[in-house]
């Protein structure tokens, strides 16, 4: 203990544990020097093995626990939270729930049902270069056109439907210029 702290405490009853607390202890010697001197010993006497060992167990740490710890907090200015999107992976199912693929049923054989050969029909062949047929019901123009492309190998210009009262699909399917409708349906077997 210092002189001048038992001489204080000689003068006045004080407990000199008191004292010292009010007083800052000062060391004699800092100690700065000697960490910074210790500092670098370490690195002259590390060999490189342990430097990268050390260096790949600091990786490791960064690598599990994450860079990122310290994380802003987001301020949200609404009431309502919005889900972010995720990704969604594509399913990987162990084995296929249907044996085999369904058969398509609206194939070309199936959307062209039969064609038309009243009076009416054949003015449309006559004049207007266009075939008439009675087709599924399901079946659009698109499919139409290409069912009729496929069957009787000719180009098509453009298909119009209606839907009879009986329930049955008409279509009107309008060839190409060059291609003469009184020829393919001598050819398909209409007249």
């Amino acid at each position: 203990m210092p002189s001048d702290v038992l001489a204080m405490t000689a003068r006045v009853n004080v407990n000199p544990c008191d004292i010292l607390k009010e007083t800052p202890l000062f060391l004699p010697f800092p100690t700065w020097h000697r960490r910074r001197r210790r500092k670098g010993r370490e690195n002259a006497a590390v060999p490189a093995k342990t430097e990268a060992k050390s260096k790949a167990l600091k990786a490791k740490k960064a690598v599990l626990k994450g860079v990122h710890s310290q994380r802003k907090k987001k301020i949200r200015t609404t009431p309502t939270f919005h889900r972010p999107k995720t990704l969604r992976l594509r399913r990987q199912p162990k084995y296929p729930r249907k044996s085999a693929p369904r058969r398509n049923k609206l194939d070309h054989y199936a959307i062209i049902k039969f064609p038309l050969t009243t009076e009416s029909a054949m003015k449309k062949i006559e004049d207007n270069n266009t075939l008439v047929f009675i087709v599924d019901v399901k079946a659009n123009k698109h499919q139409i056109k290409h069912a009729v492309k496929k069957l009787y190998d000719i180009d098509v210009a453009k298909v119009n439907t209606l839907i009879r009262p009986d329930g049955e699909k008409k279509a009107y399917v309008r060839l190409a210029p060059d291609y003469d409708a009184l020829d393919v349906a001598n050819k398909i077997g209409i007249i």
